[in-house]
């Protein structure tokens, strides 16, 4: 698996296309209202996954380890939301940090680690 982190609006997307080959079709975009579909080749703004798992009371990491077979091919993407102005709201910080222990655990798991900032590439993994 190979995972790609960054700011909103940074290249992140583009930068997958572009080293992975990727067509728009082999791109599952995640939205709070659809959860996942894990068995894609690539799967972005997972952060909207996680909180869907936090309004629905599912652990992120839990889910992920619990399909972890579907996922070990694919190019994963996260928008970075867990630096800057902790979020006043209970639930906003649980965002916060279920996106934070999802991105460690996938950092963790993963052959190659890419932080995306101003469309440039670093490769962290």
């Amino acid at each position: 698996m190979d995972f790609i982190i960054g700011g909103a609006y940074q290249g992140k997307r583009d930068a997958a296309k572009k080293r992975f080959g990727l067509t728009d079709a082999e791109i599952f975009t995640c939205t709070e209202a659809d959860g996942i579909a894990f068995g894609a080749r690539c799967i972005d703004r997972l952060e909207e996954f996680t909180l869907w798992c936090v309004r629905n009371g599912k652990d992120a990491v839990a889910v992920f380890r619990e399909n972890r077979e579907a996922w070990q091919n694919s190019v994963l993407i996260c928008q970075d939301i867990f630096c800057g102005v902790v979020p006043m709201g209970a639930d906003m910080r649980a965002w916060r940090e279920s996106t934070g222990r999802l991105t460690a655990y996938l950092a963790s798991e993963a052959e190659t680690v890419t932080r995306v900032f101003c469309g440039l590439e670093t490769r962290l993994k």
